[in-house]
């Protein structure tokens, strides 16, 4: 794929106005931002005193806390007010237009960086390719597909009209810059309102081929907008995606990879009519999440007649729907308005409509905090529009699914390469002591490495076992759906014939599916823990066994297992879930009840094909990347440490070079280092979970 690159420089986008309280919720992240910058600091100086081949180690380890960037993505049908939302979020009012294109799939991310880690600020954007549009032009992709299949063709038809006007307009505009577009970039090294209003916004049909709105919005398929913001502690990733009120929800599998690619998800919903048929379909995306890791917003109090009674009824409304629909029933539920909060950051208060003003009077009188009614009226409108709130639910959650993690994996794994460090002088010292030889690499790092083939080969076969025991586990589940399913649909038919049609919920099929991947995961975790501690035991003993009670100071930790990711496939759309009629064009071709089994069969199986891809195979091969990068990533950093402590230099005076001059600095700097690193680690964790050796 070629890639054009345009580099242009011009301002950063800045907001008209600042308040004070904008950093309000962010102040966990604050003390997680200087921990981070910390510990870069001391890997910085690590990387001057270590040996060449941790060396690799340490900017690995730094490099991971460099590229820290906790992902937030944000959800919602189209007009709910997400990307209102976004641009609240990141303290500038109309960053992003609100009227994104529906028909492109578009995901916009927002990447923040903070003051303490300056980036430079642009803008990127990726075009669909030409397989981008056959896929949406051959029967509309996946859901298109399955719409064929079961007679929806009039809607895909539909659909398909508007793809191809989509295309005939973005020919017409572009001439024949359309071909050459097509699976190219376009770098730029600012943005501005005009910028992204040409690329991601959707234009009218104004009649010249020439116009800039929206001169790019039909063709593009993603994009990533870098600024610098002052108010955010840590580098953050926004990322709003494309509604979800398509008939077939063609952007379901955009989604789906959105998710997957981050660990928290606001679900924004209008207060107005929250949970409506269409947001259904959103808790079902969610409902396989951790609740702890979904944050429902219910935007537009602000046109609310009442809010401080009706906040409360709709709350109830959205727990209870939850609860029936299987959603993430402890999910914390917030209430606010994105409107005031832009409102405030454009500091334009007083150009409200009366509702939005009387809902403001009105929710301030419940809402406000004693202390917060000293504030000036800008900072009191941000207040009440929730976004503190709303932070400081985001702050505790990157905090601890992510920040935490980071810091005592890196913070680990950088005082196993301090002290291993130490421990080669000493092990110089005793060998010169012992023999007066060098150490010999060739034995140690023989064994080292049977060590490692070992574990990771049985690793290899625990997983390919526990694997084949969910497959197992996920077709019988299969066949259990597609058989109650079958004599639903005959018991249907035996009591009220075709005339009236049949309706069956595929939830059974996704909480069987779901127990069943709940166990496997909780076999992996269990797998994992073993293996980790094995494999560590092992690496220890090999350091004892080589270079005796000189290595005694080494502290090791086990492999740290990243939480597995979460079976959002399993909400994925199969075509039980649309109750739109199209089961009576089936059965119009079908002649005859005995005719209904096989085929009812084969169609179900073959709907549900790409559903149970997605939930076996494709989950059950991130779990096992996940598990086995961080058995391979701990053996690739021993070996390091065991090429460096073997190869360590000799001298006639080794032991009073450990003790003076450049190695002795050296030394003394490892043992601050270490210091300081066991200080970062106790303050982030009450156990570290490490050992020594």
């Amino acid at each position: 794929m070629n890639m054009q690159v345009r580099q242009e420089t011009k301002p950063d986008v800045r907001t008209s106005r600042r308040i004070s309280n904008l950093r309000t919720g962010l102040e966990g992240l604050g003390q997680l931002g200087k921990d981070l910058d910390a510990l870069e600091r001391l890997l910085v100086q690590l990387a001057q005193v270590t040996g060449k081949h941790t060396a690799k180690t340490v900017e690995r380890l730094r490099k991971d806390v460099a590229g820290f960037e906790p992902t937030i993505t944000v959800l919602g049908q189209v007009k709910s007010g997400k990307t209102t939302l976004v641009n609240a979020m990141a303290g500038w009012s109309d960053l992003l237009p609100s009227d994104v294109n529906p028909w492109t799939s578009v995901v916009t991310s927002l990447h923040l960086k903070p003051a303490s880690r300056p980036a430079e600020t642009g803008a990127s954007f990726q075009f669909m390719t030409e397989d981008n549009w056959d896929r949406l032009l051959n029967q509309g992709g996946r859901i298109g597909e399955m719409a064929s299949r079961a007679g929806a063709e009039s809607e895909l038809a539909k659909i398909g009209e508007q793809i191809e006007k989509v295309r005939a307009k973005a020919q017409k505009r572009l001439g024949k810059k359309f071909d050459l577009l097509l699976g190219e970039t376009h770098n730029y090294g600012y943005f501005d309102k005009n910028l992204l209003e040409r690329y991601i916004v959707l234009g009218d049909d104004f009649g010249e081929e020439d116009s800039e709105q929206g001169r790019f919005a039909d063709i593009l398929s993603s994009a990533d907008l870098t600024l610098n913001c002052d108010t955010v502690p840590v580098p953050l990733c926004l990322r709003d995606t494309p509604g979800v009120n398509d008939t077939f929800m063609m952007r379901e599998q955009v989604t789906i990879q959105a998710l997957r690619s981050s660990k928290i998800c606001v679900v924004v919903l209008s207060a107005g009519q929250a949970l409506t048929s269409v947001d259904m379909g959103l808790i079902r995306l969610i409902s396989n999440l951790k609740s702890r890791n979904v944050l429902i917003f219910v935007n537009r109090i602000d046109e609310l007649p009442d809010p401080a009674n009706q906040v409360p009824e709709i709350e109830a409304s959205i727990r209870q729907t939850l609860h029936n629909k299987q959603g993430p029933e402890d999910a914390e539920i917030l209430f606010g308005s994105a409107y005031w909060a832009n409102k405030a950051l454009s500091g334009n208060i007083e150009g409200m409509p009366k509702v939005a003003s009387k809902a403001l009077f009105e929710w301030a009188e419940v809402a406000l905090e004693p202390h917060q009614g000293t504030l000036g009226p800008q900072e009191m409108v941000w207040e009440l529009s929730g976004m503190g709130h709303l932070y400081r639910a985001l702050s505790e959650r990157v905090i601890e699914e992510q920040g935490q993690q980071l810091l005592q994996k890196t913070a680990n794994a950088a005082l196993t390469v301090a002290t291993s460090e130490l421990a080669a002088g000493a092990v110089q010292i005793g060998a010169k002591q012992a023999n007066g030889a060098p150490l010999s690499t060739y034995d140690a790092l023989k064994a080292f490495k049977d060590i490692a083939d070992f574990h990771q080969k049985a690793f290899a076969e625990e997983l390919d076992a526990a694997v084949s025991e969910y497959h197992t586990r996920a077709d019988r589940s299969h066949a259990k759906f597609i058989d109650r399913a079958l004599r639903s649909l005959l018991s249907h038919l035996e009591n009220y014939g075709k005339d009236i049609v049949w309706d069956y919920d595929p939830v059974g099929l996704r909480m069987l599916l779901r127990t069943a991947y709940s166990a496997f995961a909780a076999k992996v975790r269990g797998l994992s823990q073993a293996r980790y501690e094995a494999a560590m035991t092992d690496v220890a003993m090999l350091y004892a066994n080589t270079f005796g009670s000189a290595v005694e100071g080494i502290q090791m930790a086990p492999p740290s297992l990243p939480d597995l990711p979460a079976p959002i496939a399993l909400g994925q759309t199969i075509a039980l879930d649309f109750n739109d009629g199209w089961w009576i064009s089936w059965w119009n071709r079908i002649r005859g009840f005995n005719a209904f089994s096989k085929r009812f069969q084969n169609l179900i199986a073959r709907e549900t094909e790409d559903f149970m891809t997605q939930s076996k195979d494709i989950q059950s091969a991130l779990v096992r990347d996940v598990a086995q990068t961080s058995l391979r990533e701990f053996f690739e950093q021993h070996s390091d440490i065991l090429q460096d402590i073997s190869a360590a230099p000799q001298s006639q005076e080794i032991e009073s070079l450990f003790r003076t001059g450049e190695e002795g600095q050296k030394r003394t700097q490892l043992e601050q280092l270490t210091t300081e690193l066991e200080a970062l680690l106790a303050a982030t964790t009450a156990q570290s979970g490490g050992t020594t050796i």
